[in-house]
């Protein structure tokens, strides 16, 4: 008991047992945490070198951009000729057929232009063969000149003639008259015979040669009258001038009717029945909607291995993802946005800060794509340039 006792207070002055620490780790624990860090870096490098190798491969014969949008060649229906508006056929966002009528204006004054053309021209035809007539006229005139030169030549040879035989008479008489045997009486009367065949023989000779005179002046009326009808009736300038006017005035007389130059859809219409218009007044446009273009801009850093005819893929946001487009390059722009703005950027002042500029670079759409999926000028594109086909390299 009092070994009890006594061992009491040795057991009491033993120190408390320390607290229990952290169970030691798993060693097979640590071990799959190792190696699912191992396995992600592996996966983390795999992803990077695939990526690299899709980047190489896939990615970098490849350029895109979103800033890419729809254009077209806008068909501008203007007048050629003045007047009232009669009718208006169409409306905006109708669809229209190249040859449909679009406007009709008041074709009373070009029927009249057109009735006063004709009659000049009828009145020219009419007048070049009276002129023709009168050219047979001339040539008549001419040969009963002729006429006249040889019957004046006669009577000049006749006159001549006379005068040999009175002067005949006239020499014989006064050689005998020294004689006695011609009495003077007879001799004064061979003198004034021989005067008169002179007198005669003058009035021939000036007859002739204003027979000469007529004829020449004949022959000039004749030539001039000739270089005037030269050629045939149709070929003769006043009426071909004539027939020109003709056909200017029925030209304005179909142009009272404007058309459509092209398929597409109507838009800005700004014209009215009873509107007077002018030669060149924009009354609509007409928007191709079967020859659109797309005009992607492009980051300059992007065009180097851009070429024509590579071959593109677009998307527009009006079709989303249900509706592939494909094209090829056709053109680059001669010069950035900013170079053809109103206000030109002015770098040669103040702080200069650089900023990447962007060229349209125009693509040529697939018709039957367009036909299937019709787009409408300034719609958003995303397009995609295959740069590993060859394409022709940019005119510089």
């Amino acid at each position: 008991m009092a070994d009890d006792q006594a061992g009491a207070p040795s057991a009491a002055a033993k120190p408390a047992a320390a607290p229990a620490g952290p169970p030691p780790a798993d060693p097979r624990k640590a071990e799959a945490r190792k190696r699912l860090f191992g396995m992600l870096g592996m996966g983390v490098v795999a992803v990077g070198i695939l990526y690299g190798l899709y980047y190489f491969l896939v990615a970098s014969h490849y350029v895109t951009t979103e800033d890419a949008y729809v254009g077209a060649d806008l068909a501008q229906v203007t007048p050629l000729v003045s007047g009232a508006v009669k009718a208006v056929r169409v409306a905006d966002t109708q669809s229209v057929k190249a040859g449909d009528v679009l406007v009709e204006i008041d074709p009373a004054d070009a029927n009249l232009a057109v009735a006063r053309a004709d009659a000049d021209y009828q009145r020219a035809i009419r007048t070049i063969r009276g002129d023709l007539a009168t050219q047979d006229a001339l040539t008549a005139q001419v040969g009963a000149r002729g006429a006249d030169i040889g019957r004046a030549k006669a009577q000049v040879e006749a006159a001549r003639a006379e005068v040999a035989k009175a002067k005949l008479d006239y020499d014989r008489r006064q050689a005998l008259s020294a004689s006695g045997a011609v009495s003077g009486e007879e001799l004064s009367t061979t003198k004034t015979a021989l005067a008169n065949a002179n007198a005669q023989l003058a009035g021939a000779e000036a007859s002739a040669a204003q027979a000469v005179a007529t004829q020449k002046a004949a022959q000039g009326q004749l030539a001039a009258q000739a270089v005037m009808t030269q050629g045939s009736v149709n070929d003769n300038p006043q009426v071909a001038a004539a027939r020109a006017a003709l056909n200017t005035a029925k030209l304005d007389l179909e142009r009272t009717t404007l058309r459509a130059p092209v398929d597409g859809v109507v838009t800005r219409r700004q014209v009215q029945v009873g509107q007077r218009v002018q030669t060149g007044t924009p009354l609509m446009t007409i928007v191709p909607t079967g020859q659109v273009y797309v005009d992607a801009n492009f980051k300059e850093g992007q065009l180097k291995k851009v070429g024509i005819g590579q071959p593109v893929e677009m998307e527009s946001d009006l079709y989303g993802g249900s509706a592939k487009f494909h094209g090829k390059v056709v053109g680059l722009s001669g010069g950035t946005g900013s170079a053809f703005a109103l206000i030109p950027a002015q770098n040669a002042t103040g702080n200069w800060i650089k900023v990447v500029q962007r060229l349209p670079v125009r693509v040529q759409l697939d018709p039957q794509e367009l036909a299937a999926h019709p787009l409408r000028v300034g719609l958003s594109m995303k397009a995609k340039i295959d740069t590993s086909h060859p394409g022709q390299a940019f005119a510089h």
